[in-house]
């Protein structure tokens, strides 16, 4: 372990140090004040003559008085099960006053890459207990899917939802000992968020079964790059050594991006789009490429990464570039918010590229394919509708445009809107969207098997009667 006392320059949450011999990438580093104060630091860049450290705790303290130690080893995470039930920082520190814990192994960080001829494609059904999802957008494991959201929507409410209600349906058959976990990785949240989350964690008994990396907005951005990277060796711990199907639920990453930005400007580097990072791409497919499954391994990593959307563009570089990583995307909606639908998300944007994979006959249910098709066309059709009522006025539609404005009301009040604590098996998902479905007469129903109509159509007898009279 060498130390220097060679610090030339401090620069926001850089130190840079004069080496006389080349010193590692991502090297772990501890400067120590003469105080006596030590922080933990990682090297960012490296030479001959001098290193770039980022350091963790805050660069406050810290002059060309300090030493610097390099420790040969990069930052790694302690992993073991007893992890599930604790809460810790954004750095791996326990914060829940809970006892100290004795790992089964040090991993870094880092990870590696699922070798693709290895990767299992994701074809199984994860049930979140969201309609909007469960049934237009279906998640899968192994699947990354985002939820694009924006400031002042309830996307912290959601995660929570699907933290807490997220399950592994007993039917697949995945054999004894398959369990299921949640890893929560929180960055750049508020102190106010923090309680929220965890009161609502602790109130639920949600954790018992979930790992929560908290990196508050005070707390130094360096931190808030290292947070998604510990959350995800733990969830690969849990999955591909102790068989566990693990749902990783990562918040905000734009917060994330905006650390990336914020270390690349105190490096002078030359900006990308809008000041990020020209490899802010590569950094973000580093982090969602990590979920899927292995051929052979029991466990699966799950990824909702959750970003809100600065001034609520879907072609700024952070939504923008996920999207490209990911397979769809789950958009929230600010005008179905003011409207009190909750959660707002807007089904006709939204997207799961895996969805049809995931469903069917002995997964969901050998109806779930035609049901959301058919929902999804009929709610297009009404909402095409209301900017045509907004010009000639409802007087002016047919009978038949009437209806779907009705249904794309009903949908959205009935089918989307289902409150945050309520928890929908995909059976009542399907079973309320026929019943939607059911406004229509069965022949406007073109994009539905005719068996699965005889078989799922819910009859309005009062309009049966009708139409029986009407006949005689």
């Amino acid at each position: 372990m060498k130390e220097y006392k060679t610090i030339t320059e401090v620069s926001g949450p850089l130190v840079y140090v004069d080496v006389d011999e080349p010193v590692a990438y991502d090297e772990m580093v501890e400067i120590e004040t003469p105080d006596g104060d030590v922080k933990r630091g990682q090297v960012l860049e490296s030479s001959e003559k001098f290193v770039a450290i980022q350091v963790f705790e805050g660069t406050e303290g810290i002059g060309q008085d300090a030493s610097v130690r390099f420790l040969g080893e990069t930052l790694k995470m302690p992993v073991t099960e007893d992890l599930l039930g604790r809460v810790l920082d954004g750095s791996g520190e326990p914060i829940d006053g809970g006892p100290d814990i004795v790992p089964d192994e040090r991993r870094d960080i880092v990870g590696e890459a699922i070798n693709p001829h290895a990767r299992e494609y994701p074809e199984e059904f994860i049930q979140t207990g969201v309609s909007a999802i469960d049934g237009m957008n279906t998640l899968v494991r192994g699947q990354k899917l985002p939820i694009f959201s924006a400031s002042g929507l309830p996307h912290n409410d959601l995660a929570l939802q699907i933290a807490r209600q997220a399950s592994v349906p007993e039917e697949e058959g995945d054999g004894e000992g398959s369990e299921f976990a949640v890893v929560f990785g929180a960055m750049g949240i508020t102190a106010e968020e923090a309680n929220e989350f965890m009161e609502d964690f602790e109130r639920t008994g949600a954790l018992e079964r979930s790992v929560v990396f908290m990196n508050l907005a005070d707390d130094p951005a360096v931190e808030r790059t290292v947070t998604p990277r510990m959350a995800l060796t733990t969830a690969e711990y849990l999955a591909f050594d102790r068989g566990y199907h693990v749902l990783v639920i990562l918040t905000d990453m734009t917060n994330y991006c905006e650390a990336l930005r914020e270390i690349g400007a105190a490096r002078e580097e030359v900006p990308g789009r809008r000041g990020y990072p020209g490899y802010m791409y590569t950094d973000l497919a580093q982090l969602y490429e990590r979920a899927g499954r292995i051929e052979g391994v029991e466990g699966s990593v799950t990824q909702i990464p959750i970003l809100t959307m600065p001034g609520d563009d879907d072609t700024h570089p952070i939504p923008d570039l996920t999207g490209y990583i990911t397979e769809g995307q789950i958009m929230l909606d600010r005008d179905l918010n003011s409207q009190g639908v909750t959660p707002p998300v807007n089904v006709l944007p939204s997207l799961s590229r895996l969805m049809d994979d995931g469903i069917g006959e002995g997964l969901t249910r050998e109806d779930h394919g035609d049901v959301s098709d058919q929902l999804y066309a009929a709610y297009a059709e009404g909402e095409d509708l209301r900017d045509l009522v907004n010009i000639v006025g409802r007087e002016a539609l047919s009978e038949r445009d009437n209806l779907y404005l009705d249904f794309a009301d009903r949908f959205e009040d009935e089918f989307v809107d289902q409150g945050f604590d309520t928890d929908r098996d995909v059976e009542a998902t399907l079973d309320l969207g026929w019943e939607l479905l059911s406004l229509f007469p069965k022949e406007e129903l073109n994009r539905v098997d005719e068996e699965l109509i005889e078989q799922y159509y819910v009859e309005d007898e009062a309009a049966a009667a009708e139409e029986a009279a009407a006949a005689d």
